[in-house]
């Protein structure tokens, strides 16, 4: 994933740290030592939110977990400093299964809390937080503890993409469908991120950029569940382009900038011998001649990863493929052969055709 590095993988789920992650970590440091803590003291803060984020992650995979019992696939968990992401290839649609999905995350850090307090009792280790300033050796389990605590109440707040929109979500679809669900359940958390936000100006600016997180993810969700309602029970077929722009494996860089620049093309499929070696968008011709010559051949700026999608696949599933795996263009077999191409354009120009043809 672009800004983002990758480090290591867990239940076959891709681990990427964003590049901001860092700088928490020496925010903590700077913070602590402007506080007079000693090293010791800042050390242990450090490993304290090593060991949040190792939480972090195990409330995503409590996510993909519960997703996969569902055969929803999750692609990678990417470590922001305000949390984790789990990128899952689609949430369930059946609101009883959305609403698991969306409780095993807070529930995961709940398991935690009771794990933890468990121990701390048999142990008779201190269990009163009113005294804590810091984190030491003799507390990091406490404030552990209800550090996961918060966790999961925070994450219950009704709010996208936080987890208690979607729960929120998955009770109004036992009633109502899942757009307008969807839309009751923005509007709550994009009230909230303007509540958010007003009081970030007046008390903690982080608030600010919190209610701004909420109020764009609640946008993004309402939009995506349009996107997908408006492409059900539309097949591949439908929008499929006959007239594939094809570039030959031998062709230039600069026969791919002609054609881009003459047609209405932004993606080719690359051909050799009658069949399909590659593809190369737009973004990979400007990169090319960046880094080549106008005379070196377009295999060397090639995608030669391909997805074939046979042409009675629903549409949607079209889509989620190339905004999850990034595929500039989905090749459409008809009977194992070649039939014509889709991609994001294409997919978006139907859209607005579906939604002009309702309205009217």
């Amino acid at each position: 994933m672009k800004n983002s590095l990758f480090i290591g993988k867990v239940a076959g789920i891709k681990l990427f740290m964003h590049w901001t992650f860092p700088v928490i970590i020496f925010w903590i440091v700077f913070t602590n030592l402007s506080r007079g803590l000693n090293a010791e003291q800042v050390t242990w803060s450090v490993v304290f939110i090593l060991a949040l984020f190792v939480c972090v992650i195990l409330h995503e995979l409590g996510h993909a977990l519960a997703a996969k019992r569902y055969h929803i696939q999750t692609k990678d968990i990417t470590l922001y400093p305000i949390g984790g992401v789990a990128r899952l290839e689609k949430m369930p649609e059946r609101p009883l299964h959305e609403l698991v999905v969306a409780l095993a995350g807070p529930a995961v850090n709940l398991a935690i809390v009771i794990t933890l307090f468990i121990f701390l009792r048999l142990t008779k280790l201190p269990t009163d937080f009113s005294v804590i300033t810091h984190v030491t050796a003799d507390n990091f389990l406490l404030s552990l503890a209800i550090i996961n605590l918060w966790l999961a109440i925070f994450n219950l707040i009704p709010a996208f993409p936080m987890d208690g929109d979607r729960v929120l979500r998955a009770l109004l679809s036992l009633r109502l469908n899942r757009i307008l669900a969807t839309k009751i359940a923005a509007s709550i958390g994009q009230a909230l991120a303007i509540g958010f936000v007003f009081i970030g100006f007046f008390n903690n600016p982080f608030l600010i950029f919190i209610g701004l997180f909420i109020f764009l993810g609640a946008m993004a969700e309402y939009e995506q569940v349009k996107t997908e309602s408006a492409l059900k029970g539309h097949t591949v077929e439908e929008i499929t382009m006959k007239d594939i722009p094809v570039l030959k494996r031998d062709d230039t860089i600069e026969k791919a900038v002609e054609l881009l620049l003459n047609g209405q093309a932004k993606n080719f499929l690359i051909m050799e011998n009658e069949k399909p070696f590659g593809t190369l968008g737009r973004d990979g011709i400007i990169k090319a001649l960046r880094e080549h010559t106008k005379e070196a051949l377009v295999e060397v700026a090639a995608d030669k990863n391909l997805f074939f999608i046979d042409i009675s696949e629903p549409l949607e599933n079209a889509l989620l493929l190339i905004q999850i795996h990034k595929y500039p263009l989905l090749i459409v077999t008809k009977d194992n052969q070649l039939y014509g191409v889709i991609d994001l354009e294409n997919i978006l120009e139907y859209i607005m055709v579906i939604n002009a043809s309702a309205v009217s």
